[in-house]
């Protein structure tokens, strides 16, 4: 696997910074107006800013996730592979979550076009 580009990883950073600290307009400002982001409670996806808006904004009424990213790289197919450690809480503070998974990424023009998650993927080398 090849390395990641520094201000490839330098966005995804401020873009995990965002997303734990509740910054809705950064996190979204490191995505494409048309992005393709996961809805990791019901499934499927959403598009564009105002669909992650609302997705996140009723997340949050219901969970407490933090995502920490541990590990970049890039795949074959030039996704950028990041492992992040996720803990998700209830809005009580109870855990529900404590797991490593991995967030594929593809970026445009410097931001976030798309991301997937495998909670089972290839091994990072």
């Amino acid at each position: 696997m090849s390395t990641v580009a520094n201000t490839t990883r330098e966005l995804l950073l401020r873009a995990y910074a965002a997303f734990n600290a509740r910054d809705l307009d950064s996190a979204l400002a490191a995505m494409h107006p048309d992005v393709a982001w996961p809805n990791g409670m019901d499934g499927g996806y959403v598009h564009g800013h105002e669909e992650v808006r609302a997705y996140w904004t009723r997340q949050w009424q219901l969970l407490d996730p933090h995502v920490e990213p541990l590990e970049f790289s890039v795949d074959p197919s030039g996704r950028v592979i990041v492992e992040v450690h996720q803990i998700v809480r209830d809005v009580k503070g109870q855990l529900l979550l404590d797991r490593t998974v991995q967030h594929a990424y593809i970026t445009d023009a410097g931001r976030i076009r798309s991301m997937e998650i495998r909670e089972e993927g290839p091994a990072i080398l």
